[in-house]
């Protein structure tokens, strides 16, 4: 619920390659069955809000963890399922009102 709110009035960034990353397990760990449910809700919530051709890309779990420090705020949430963390890139709205894409 609180990703549907923030994508609802955040833009996203189509000028960089990527618009947003998940938290992924890292090198040989598999993801446990609720964080896979965790991670579909959440790319679906984004492409809902910010359009079918956002790019939703998965980070290792220490990378994650090092780019989640230079980032602008951080939201917590009662999210309690594995891997349910999310960097998203603002981007700028356009004049029609939607996500600036190039």
């Amino acid at each position: 619920e609180a990703l549907d709110a923030i994508c609802s009035v955040f833009p996203l960034d189509f000028f960089e390659e990527k618009q947003a990353v998940y938290m992924g397990p890292q090198e040989g760990v598999e993801m446990p069955p609720a964080g896979v449910e965790v991670v579909s809700l959440m790319k679906e919530v984004i492409m809902k809000n910010c359009g079918g051709d956002a790019t939703i890309d998965k980070m290792g779990r220490f990378s994650f963890y090092e780019e989640a420090k230079s980032c602008f705020a951080v939201i917590q949430c009662l999210e309690r399922r594995p891997y349910g963390n999310v960097i998203l890139w603002k981007g700028c709205v356009g004049p029609d009102g939607l996500d600036l894409k190039p």
